[in-house]
């Protein structure tokens, strides 16, 4: 049977299993053990264990559980609430500050929990209920918390990127450190739409209210002394000051990447001990309980996946799908386009994980040979994997702002979060036409040795 109908075989396989509703991890595992059964030596399942385990031997997927501790920490404490009301005290004068408050939180809540649900959940659960409060729309106020919570893939420490460099082979620091600027850029295009729909609607509530109509609540202004502005930081300020210390810890050479994740997952308990006196058994053990959730379905994910591309590789299937898509001479602009409609049409069905490990064996080879650096590609390649995070049917980030905002309806939310997608298309085109806002920090910092 020749490789490209075992190929077809073999994707028809995957499709139907996940299809079928089973939970990936097993739909990816069962497929590979399928097809070693049927195209491998019989011994070749002898050795399933040892290989699951060789390939997640990696020191750096260790850090992956001591990030979630440390995101699990800080999202399961008043931290998120406490940071929206800081930035709300500071940005209140600003056009929009309410929105822009809210993006910037996200933007430093992901920082620190690395995780776009919690960060979905934390700053919304305050977010969004404050949002509507002051007149913004449901649809507007769910589309910032929700574009705002996919930040947590990108900018460091992220779960994501990770996962990219052990299959890339690429270093982890110079892809933390390329997040950076494209995680600013996001920041920046988010808090300027909000400004401008902010504006919009503002505009339509005093044109309403001037032709006899009643007072809305986006009119509304607030004020807050410069004494109720100081008071909201003691509790941010160490969460800030933690967040630093990890990055200074990691790049700037003191500790490895699983050394600072598990620094980080310390201090994080011990600060919400401090901060929030969350010390106890009982408080502490839904924080253990939810690592422990989350590490186990990951790390299952992951050793499911890594098998399913030791088979996809022992068949050829890889080798022969990169092969074809180099013989197919595409222009080096033209199959970076092709590989990244793949990546979207993937974050139909598929969360970040599953797409970065099934696909490395294939896209990168291509993608090398025509020039692109991995690290830049990294980036480009998370933020087109953020997009999958607020477009449906998966939309992982749209279901959590549906379960802490009930009452709006999905199809606002969705509406709602589509400005947000084209930001991040946009954003993805700057980083092409300047490929320098993700690699100059890297190279200035940590310049590769290739």
């Amino acid at each position: 049977m020749s490789t490209a109908i075992i190929g077809t075989l073999y994707a028809g396989a995957t499709l139907g299993a996940m299809l079928a509703g089973i939970p990936i991890a097993f739909a990816l595992g069962a497929v590979a053990l399928v097809f070693m059964l049927a195209f491998m030596p019989g011994a070749s399942l002898d050795t399933v264990a040892q290989n699951v385990y060789e390939e997640m031997a990696s020191i750096t997927l260790l850090s992956i559980p001591l990030f979630i501790l440390k995101g699990a920490a800080i999202g399961r404490s008043k931290a998120g609430q406490d940071l929206y009301s800081a930035m709300h005290a500071w940005m209140h004068k600003i056009p929009g500050g309410l929105g822009i408050a809210n993006v910037f939180a996200c933007a430093l809540f992901a920082a620190m929990a690395g995780s776009s649900p919690a960060t979905c959940s934390a700053i919304g659960s305050a977010g969004i209920p404050e949002m509507r409060r002051r007149g913004y729309s449901g649809g507007f106020a769910a589309g910032i918390i929700a574009a705002g919570g996919t930040l947590g893939i990108l900018l460091p420490p992220s779960i994501t990127m990770i996962l990219y460099a052990v299959a890339a082979e690429q270093s982890l620091g110079r892809l933390f450190l390329a997040g950076i600027g494209p995680g600013l850029l996001l920041v920046l295009l988010f808090a300027g739409y909000s400004a401008w729909r902010f504006r919009r609607e503002f505009a339509a509530a005093r044109a309403a209210y001037e032709t006899g109509g009643t007072a809305h609540p986006i009119l509304a202004e607030d004020r807050y002394s410069m004494a109720e502005r100081f008071s909201t930081l003691p509790r941010v300020l160490p969460f800030v000051v933690l967040l630093t210390g990890v990055m200074v810890a990691l790049y700037g050479g003191y500790a490895t990447p699983s050394e600072t994740a598990g620094l980080g997952g310390l201090l994080a308990l011990a600060l919400i001990a401090a901060i929030y006196g969350v010390w106890r058994a009982g408080d502490v053990s839904p924080i253990l309980t939810a690592t422990l959730r989350e590490s186990t379905m990951l790390m299952l994910i992951i050793g499911m996946s890594l098998l399913y591309a030791y088979v996809m590789s022992y068949l050829h299937i890889s080798q022969a799908a990169a092969a074809a898509i180099v013989a197919m001479q595409l222009s080096p602009w033209l199959l970076l386009l092709t590989i990244l409609l793949l990546v979207v049409g993937l974050g139909f069905f598929l969360p970040p994980v599953s797409i970065i490990l099934m696909t490395a064996p294939i896209i990168l080879p291509p993608l090398k040979a025509a020039g692109f650096d991995l690290v830049w590609f990294g980036v480009v390649m998370t933020i087109t994997m953020e997009m999958g995070l607020i477009h449906p049917p998966v939309g992982l980030n749209i279901f959590v702002i549906k379960n802490i905002a009930p009452d709006i309806p999905l199809s606002d939310i969705i509406w709602g979060t589509l400005p947000f997608v084209i930001l991040m298309a946009v954003a993805i085109l700057l980083l092409c036409l300047m490929p320098g806002i993700a690699l100059w920090l890297p190279d200035l910092l940590l310049p590769s040795t290739k």
